[in-house]
This record gives structure tokens, sequence and C-alpha cells, in this order.
């Protein structure tokens, strides 16, 4: 059986710690994906700097959903930022992509502050979400989680970028599955 295509979305700039994560294991098990900036540009960078361009961006996503079984939110320094930039067009995409994600029960995979964002996308109401402990207070539709990790479902979080090892097996099997 083939392994499962996968979205992999990037903020700019991006946690390269884990974004990295994610990408290895991809590329070492053998999992198509595809990188996309969410900029306006596919030059983006880690948050150490590394200039990075991703194969698309969040734009072209849009358009292609439906080739796609998971989603990779990599979190990174610009969402703290993200409430003063919502508005931006690859802000409002990126909210849209992770939408229909979710209404077609796709994998929602995602550390840090993806939780929020998958709740703040209405898509995973009454799912325990792992996330950062700065944000567990505004995740108000999903079961916010201290934990490390949590798989509830079809969304696998975790805390943070220190905690994606513990996750990134999870990740793999529903992937290679």
């Amino acid at each position: 059986m083939a392994s499962k295509k996968v979205a992999v979305v990037a903020v700019n700039p991006v946690n390269g710690m884990g974004l990295f994560q994610y990408l290895e294991a991809f590329h070492e098990n053998g999992i198509h994906f595809t990188l996309f900036a969410v900029a306006p540009s596919r030059e983006i960078r880690t948050n150490s700097g590394v200039a990075l361009t991703a194969d698309g961006v969040i734009a072209d996503l849009r358009q292609h959903v439906s080739e796609y079984d998971a989603l990779v939110f990599a979190c990174g320094d610009a969402m703290p930022h993200f409430a003063e930039h919502a508005s931006e067009p690859w802000n409002v995409d990126l909210m849209e992509v992770i939408a229909a994600f979710g209404r077609e029960n796709k994998w929602l995979i995602g550390h840090c502050v993806a939780g929020l964002m998958f709740d703040a996308a209405r898509v995973a109401d009454g799912k325990r979400l792992a996330a950062h402990p700065m944000v567990l207070g505004a995740i108000t539709h999903a079961q916010p989680s201290a934990a490390e990790i949590e798989i509830d479902r079809n969304c696998l979080t975790a805390r943070e970028e220190h905690a994606l090892p513990a996750l990134i097996g999870h990740v793999v099997e529903v992937l290679k599955g």
C-alpha cells in the first residue's frame, strides 16, 4: 500500500527544529510530502535565520486539498503575531485550508500552537489536543491538554517541538498505513 500524501504548511519564520523532524521522518520512511509556505512567496526562514524555499505557497494548496491525505502544521515564531496579521491573504488561506482538511476528516498533525489553530478552524471540537502551555487557555472548542502528545481520532498533536520524537512514530504509522 502506498503512503499517504502530506501537505506540510510552514509559517514564516518557521520553527526549524520542528519542521525538520517531520521532513526527516517523511524522507526516511518514503512518505511523499509537499512543503507550502504560509507567506506571500515560497521564500521563508527558520527562526534561526536559515533560508528555505518551499515547494509552493498556501494559496496553491487551497486548490489542491483533495490531492492530500494529511496536513502537518509546522509552527514558528510568526504565531505570536498571528492575530495582528490574521487578515493577510496567506493567513486567511491557512485557516481555509485547515478547515477544508478538517471537513474531509483528513489527518491533522502538528505541534505547539497547531492545536489552537485546529480549534480556531473548528475542526477539532471535543477532541483532546496537546498544545504549548502558553496557548492552552485559548483553546475553547476542543479539550486542551498539557500532555506531551495527544492522539484523538484524526488529530495528532504534540505540546511543542521537544515532544515531537514521542509523536513521530505515530505519525509515520498512520501515514504509511
